[in-house]
């Protein structure tokens, strides 16, 4: 079957009415979750694989797919309006969607993201149509060495997360390093950092940390300054429109991101979370008032939102062309699809045209169920503002506890949130960046994994990150993009003087 008939087999599927009925179902649960702080689409996926046993497997499928997406579409809500992140992926969204919030433009910010969700969810889904089996060869030939230099370069980029002393951010992201390295070492087996605990050898999770650094700080500090003034507090909802002057602005950030989060969420093991970091950095890199960042800058909204996206669209790439998961979400779908009987790879799109085809088909209406669910029910959800302080800070409690509760069923892991959300508001006190340590964090364990297997292939010669021509080109923008900030401010200097 060529790609043409394959498409019309995807749509057949899709415009059924099964098809539009198994999506939607799985979009609003999906965007459901999302909303809540710390259960994100991966629980909801493996509840539903024993539900979806006996099913038609086209129909499960593009069910869970519609959870995936959905959730990181949602995600947003509780990021922007009580800088609690719904899933890892959206975490990059609170940086400017928060103070937009508690700037009045709670309503505005919730458009600038669901318009921006729906543009990267389309994009990336007409380039995962038409490049699928394409960019699944270019995705294996990410080695270790590659993986190393993309990471590498992400890191470079921890001086642009900063918004004063450069140090206090070196500072955060050694911290992260720091915590990464606790648990099991995965080449030797043993213990790291765990202080003779049982409960640190699988490390600490992310949503942990985010939680615990951005929803349990925020409760600390509304209850350390809940004697003054709500003036300007972020109750007001604000208009929902966007003025042709924001759009123009999203526009740009926009399409360029989520041409990037895609290509990163082909990279098996990048993901949603990744993706709207570097998309972040990358616009804030390029922005000509890179100051506005973390006050409430429209493009440093859009940007993480459309690619975490289009990174999600980007993650199907390996799976269904190699049978190689592009996340963690993907990794249990990998299970869902050998359960219902289906092997993902190079012959599913000869086999199960309808499945490979279906999902892919069945994403675009997805995309716009989700623009349409979201949109109209904006003033409703930006609604949570108006809640008591008292009430808002038991419920964003409520909620942190239990989705980090549901990750593990660990009361320790409830000890780690409410330990990093004091951390995170002693940061706050001191001036000391968040978004440093979270990227460190995320980017730390897959760096020093990627290293120590280039080292193993090489028998420790270094060379090896040379000799591959896209670790080359990476380490190389990796040096310009650490040395450009540091020229651009010694020039500055002179300039001034």
């Amino acid at each position: 079957m060529g790609a043409i008939e394959g498409i019309l087999t995807g749509f057949e599927v899709a415009f059924s009415w099964e098809g539009i009925l198994f999506v939607l179902l799985g979009v609003f649960v999906g965007t459901f979750i999302g909303m809540l702080p710390g259960l994100g689409p991966i629980s909801a996926i493996a509840i539903m694989i024993p539900i979806t046993y006996g099913m038609n497997p086209t129909l499960a499928l593009v069910m869970m797919a519609g959870v995936y997406y959905g959730a990181v579409f949602g995600g947003s809500t509780s990021s922007i309006l009580l800088n609690a992140p719904g899933i890892s992926g959206t975490v990059a969204s609170s940086f400017d969607g928060y103070p937009m919030a508690q700037q009045g433009k709670a309503g505005k910010a919730l458009s600038i993201a669901a318009i921006s969700s729906f543009a990267g969810g389309t994009i990336s889904v007409v380039l995962l149509m038409i490049f699928a089996p394409m960019l699944a060869s270019v995705a294996i030939s990410f080695g270790p060495p590659a993986y190393f230099a993309l990471m590498l370069l992400g890191l470079t980029a921890i001086a642009s997360l900063s918004e004063g002393s450069t140090i206090k951010a070196l500072i955060s992201a050694v911290v992260g390093f720091m915590i990464a390295t606790i648990g099991i070492d995965p080449q030797t087996g043993t213990g790291r950092f765990t202080f003779g605990s049982m409960n640190l050898l699988d490390g600490i999770d992310f949503l942990v940390i985010a939680l615990g650094l951005f929803a349990i700080a925020e409760v600390c500090y509304l209850v350390m300054n809940r004697h003054k003034s709500s003036a300007g507090s972020g109750k007001e909802i604000g208009s929902l429109k966007i003025s042709k002057e924001d759009a123009k602005e999203m526009s740009g950030p926009v399409g360029r991101q989520s041409l990037l989060g895609f290509l990163l969420g082909v990279l098996p093991g990048a993901g949603a979370t990744i993706a709207s970091f570097i998309s972040y950095i990358a616009e804030k890199r390029i922005a000509k008032k890179p100051e506005e960042f973390g006050k409430g800058s429209v493009k440093g909204l859009a940007a993480p939102e459309a690619s975490n996206n289009a990174a999600t669209s980007g993650a199907f790439v390996p799976l269904l062309s190699l049978g190689i998961p592009g996340s963690g979400t993907t990794a249990v779908m990998l299970g869902a699809f050998l359960v219902l009987g289906l092997q993902p790879g190079p012959m599913l799109m000869g086999d199960h045209p309808e499945v490979f085809w279906g999902i892919i088909a069945s994403m675009y209406i997805g995309n716009i169920f989700l623009l349409v669910l979201n949109l109209p029910l904006i003033p409703y959800i930006a609604r949570i503002l108006t809640i008591p302080r008292p009430l808002l800070i038991s419920l964003v409690l409520m909620f942190s506890l239990i989705g980090v509760y549901a990750i593990s069923f660990s009361v320790f892991d409830l000890y780690l949130l409410l330990a990093f959300g004091v951390i995170g508001f002693l940061m706050r006190m001191f001036a000391f960046p968040a978004p440093p340590f979270i990227l460190a964090f995320i980017l730390g364990g897959m760096m020093e994994q990627s290293f120590r297997q280039s080292m193993t292939i090489s028998n420790g010669s270094i060379s090896i990150m040379f000799e591959n021509n896209i670790s080359l080109v990476l380490i190389i923008l990796s040096v310009l993009s650490f040395a450009f900030p540091i020229a651009k401010g010694i020039w500055s200097k002179k300039k001034a003087s």
